[in-house]
C-alpha cells in the first residue's frame, strides 16, 4: 500500500505544510505541489467546484508521488467520504465538527472496522489495484488514512478536549475564519480569543496524542507565530493565492 508521508511526519514530529486545491482540476497539481515543496494537498470540495470524479482523478496521481491527498467534504455528514477513499483519498477532513459523538461519526466512515463502519472495495489505486487479502487491506488503510475534523465554532473548542479524546481522530483543526466569525470578530485571526482558542486546541491535543491543525490565516508572521505555539497541520496557501501572488510579483517586475 502506498505509505501516508504527511502521517509519518506528523508522527516523527514535523511540521506538514498543505497546498490548498480549489480552482486547478488537473492532475499535474499533484506534481506542482510536490515541486513547490508542499506536504499534502488539501482538497476542498467544501467551498469549491471541484467534482468527485475531477477529485478521483487528483488524489489518484497523486499517491505514486507520495503526495497525500486530503480531501474536505462538502459537510460533516457527507455520503460522499467512502467513494473519495476508494478514489484515492489519503485522508479525509470533515468540516464543522461541534462534539465528540459527531468526531465519532467521522471515524465511523473513514476507518474500517474494528475501529469504523467503512464499507470494504477490493481494487483500490491505494494498493496498485493489487489484490491484498481483506483483513490486511483494511489493516492497512486504518493505519494509513488521515482523519481530520475541524473546529470552526465556540462550540467546538470547548468540546476540544472531549474530541481529542476519539479514537482514530489524527488531527483537530481549527478553521480559523469561521472560528472568527462565530466569535463576532470577523477576519481578525490574530485577535486574542482566535489565539486562546489555538492554544486550547494545542493543549488538547498534546494530552490526547492528537495533532493540532490550522486554516484560514494567509500572513506567513501569524502562521509561523501559531507554528511556534505548537501547530503542525498547516494549510500554508491555496492555489488561487499562489497564482495571484506569483503573477502579480511577475507583471510588478516587468511593468
Amino acid at each position: 500500500m502506498y505509505k501516508n508521508e504527511t502521517k509519518r511526519r506528523l508522527l516523527a514530529g514535523n511540521v506538514v505544510l498543505g497546498m490548498g486545491v480549489q480552482q486547478v482540476r488537473n492532475v499535474n497539481v499533484a506534481a506542482l505541489a510536490v515541486q513547490c515543496g508542499f506536504d499534502f494537498l488539501f482538497i476542498d470540495m467544501e467551498h469549491a467546484p471541484l467534482d468527485i470524479s475531477s477529485v478521483g482523478d487528483i488524489t489518484a496521481a497523486a499517491l505514486p508521488l507520495q503526495m497525500a491527498g486530503l480531501v474536505r467534504v462538502p459537510g460533516k455528514q457527507s455520503q460522499l467520504i467512502s467513494r473519495l477513499l476508494d478514489s484515492g483519498a489519503q485522508g479525509i477532513v470533515v468540516p464543522h465538527v461541534d462534539t465528540a459523538a459527531e468526531a465519532a461519526l467521522a471515524v465511523r466512515a473513514c476507518k474500517y472496522a474494528p475501529i469504523g463502519l467503512r464499507s470494504f472495495l477490493g481494487s483500490q489505486p491505494h494498493f496498485g489495484y493489487a489484490t491484498v487479502p481483506v483483513a490486511e487491506a483494511m489493516r492497512q488503510a486504518n493505519d494509513e488514512i488521515l482523519v481530520t475534523v475541524m473546529l470552526e465554532s465556540p462550540e467546538a473548542i470547548a468540546n476540544a478536549e472531549a474530541i481529542a479524546a476519539v479514537p482514530g481522530i489524527d488531527v483537530l483543526m481549527i478553521g480559523s475564519n469561521d472560528l472568527s466569525m462565530e466569535l463576532g470578530i470577523a477576519g481578525q485571526v490574530d485577535h486574542a480569543l482566535v489565539q486562546q482558542a489555538y492554544r486550547t486546541v494545542i493543549d488538547a491535543c498534546a494530552r490526547h496524542g492528537k495533532f493540532p491543525g490550522m486554516g484560514g490565516v494567509g500572513d506567513a508572521a501569524l502562521i509561523r507565530h501559531y507554528i511556534e505555539m505548537g501547530m503542525r497541520f498547516i494549510l500554508s496557501a491555496n492555489d488561487t493565492e499562489l497564482l495571484i501572488a506569483g503573477g502579480q510579483a511577475r507583471v510588478a517586475a516587468l511593468r
